[in-house]
């Protein structure tokens, strides 16, 4: 009993219980208008890459946006950011369904309304995903994330089987018109949600500085980019499935689109069940371990639907491909969640989604492709053979354990008092910090020293370079830039608990009779003066 508590504590928070069950409404519906989209494709375009590209059309767009939607997340109000994404979602959904019924779609426009229910989402998912680690305390992280992954798959479970009956019965305007009405509800609960809004301490990063900001942090964070490189494998692969399965309901299993739906559902119980199994497995075995058993089910449900014949047995092998889906997506999204502190989990979250829908984008295209040009089993069964690769590749590059580091704000810095009127867009700023090291502390302080490389770029820092005097050896010189004295500060403010048992044991190794000396420059060229001087009037005075 206590562990099934603990996976549905999140739901004693009350917006995140009332968002879940909007979320749920909104993800059936999608699911609706997904089996309403794949099997319009299949009666108005002649060829299997062309079905393959309406799960491309929906990757690509959260591939190359997520990075801005994860500057956003980070940057503005992310509730405002949600409710703009679900209007416009919803107004798009309205106007492929009115041009549905009147017989005007064809396959590109088709393409060009599921890419844009993508952008869509490429803004909405990282401000969402982000918004979870707001609403429920850190320990509740990983049981919300699981939430979601079981809210999505309840509707998956259903949502494509009632889609499939829609679709046979009503055409796929109908099921485009069920996915319009399921926005509401989210918009409602969101109109409704009042969060509480930080006070920014600083001016807002622009676009282009947050997103170089996010690059950055992910590509000075191992972990994060260990879990993106398998996210991408795995989204390659196991995208393969999902692409080429309208196709397999209609020619391998002689079905239509109720079998398609049904398929489909098989797969979101499955899910279902690997949401549900996640937390027993993750007390038993490794995530690495995790993973590997999703990459093999995986392989087996892609073999298994390349060759079989028979409902039954197809959909017994989603069952296990769809528990794979989710204990794998579930542990990579919450191991960046936890890899990320709170100022940079929007753009974390959102390239780890490139990395995987960029995977599904790609392998949705090429193994369609490959269906096409060698058939269905052929593709199926490379697809499968890659994925067994993906597992092996744990033996080399093993992903690591969920963090278990402390990234809460440190708190600690006060922005010190200048004798120089300085203006907040001054620099570049050049900050030195000197240290007096003993020869027999000195292998251990350079070690330490690259961890603190590593986390001043990270957050931040520009031309860092470690010194030592030549007249007195023992003394070492820290010394990094900035661009600007607000850029300095909000370098400082980006530091966690984690950053600072770095920066103390730094100074535990740091010999002087008083702390080590900070030393903060300002830039000037030597014609300053002159770059500043009022300019005199073209007007000589009387």
């Amino acid at each position: 009993m206590t562990e099934r508590a603990s996976a549905l504590a999140p739901f004693a928070h009350p917006t995140f219980r009332s968002i879940w069950l909007a979320n749920l409404a909104s993800s059936f519906g999608g699911l609706i208008q997904s089996v309403g989209a794949a099997w319009l494709m299949t009666s108005i375009a002649s060829s299997v890459d062309m079905v393959a590209l309406v799960q491309a059309s929906i990757s690509l767009p959260i591939m190359l946006f997520s990075l801005v939607g994860g500057a956003i997340a980070d940057s503005f109000n992310r509730r405002r950011v949600m409710l703009a994404a679900q209007c416009f979602m919803l107004a798009v959904s309205a106007t492929l369904m009115v041009l549905t019924y009147l017989g005007m779609m064809s396959p590109w426009l088709l393409l060009a309304f599921t890419f844009l229910l993508g952008c869509g989402t490429a803004i909405n998912n990282p401000s969402w995903q982000a918004s979870v680690g707001d609403l429920v305390p850190r320990d509740h992280l990983p049981s919300a994330v699981a939430l979601n992954s079981i809210g999505f798959n309840l509707s998956r479970s259903v949502g494509p089987a009632v889609g499939g009956i829609v679709v046979a019965a009503a055409g796929a305007a109908a099921a485009f018109a069920i996915n319009t009405l399921s926005y509401l509800a989210l918009i409602v609960v969101l109109f409704r949600w009042k969060p509480g809004n930080a006070v920014a301490l600083l001016p807002r990063e622009s676009m282009g500085a947050a997103m170089l900001s996010g690059i950055r942090y992910v590509a000075m964070s191992p972990n994060i980019y260990q879990v993106m490189l398998r996210s991408l494998i795995f989204g390659f692969t196991a995208i393969t499935v999902m692409a080429l399965l309208p196709v397999v309901s209609g020619t391998l299993l002689g079905g239509g689109p109720l079998t398609y739906g049904l398929m489909l559902g098989a797969f979101g119980l499955g899910a279902v069940g690997g949401a549900l199994l996640g937390n027993r497995l993750h007390q038993h075995f490794s995530s690495e371990a995790v993973v590997r058993m999703a990459f093999i089910g995986f392989a087996i449900c892609a073999a298994i639907t390349g060759t079989s014949t028979s409902p039954w047995l197809t959909g017994a092998s989603l069952l296990i491909g769809g528990a794979g889906w989710v204990l794998a997506l579930s542990l990579f999204n919450v191991s960046v969640q936890l890899a990320s502190p709170r100022w940079v989990v929007g753009r974390a979250l959102s390239l780890y989604q490139t990395a995987t829908f960029g995977g599904m984008a790609l392998g949705s295209w090429l193994w369609g492709l490959a269906a096409e040009l060698y058939g269905l089993q052929l593709a199926l069964a490379g697809a499968g053979g890659l994925m067994l690769a993906g597992a092996a590749l744990g033996l080399v590059l093993p992903l690591p354990q969920r963090s278990t580091l402390d990234l809460d704000p440190l708190n600690r810095w006060k922005e010190p008092a200048l004798e120089l009127d300085l203006e907040a867009r001054s620099g570049p700023i050049v900050i030195q910090i000197a240290y007096i090291i003993k020869p027999h502390h000195l292998a251990e302080f350079l070690r330490v020293m690259a961890d603190r490389k590593r986390i001043r770029r990270r957050d931040g820092a520009r031309h860092w370079t470690l010194l030592r005097d030549l007249g007195h050896p023992d003394v070492w010189v820290e010394r990094y830039q900035t661009p600007t004295w607000t850029e300095y500060v909000r370098h400082n403010l980006r530091m966690t608990k984690a950053d600072a048992e770095v920066g103390d044991h730094v100074r535990a190794l740091h010999e002087g009779p008083d702390a080590p000396v900070v030393t903060r420059f300002v830039e000037r060229p030597t014609d300053w003066l002159t770059a500043i001087a009022e300019p005199r009037s073209t007007i000589d005075p009387p």
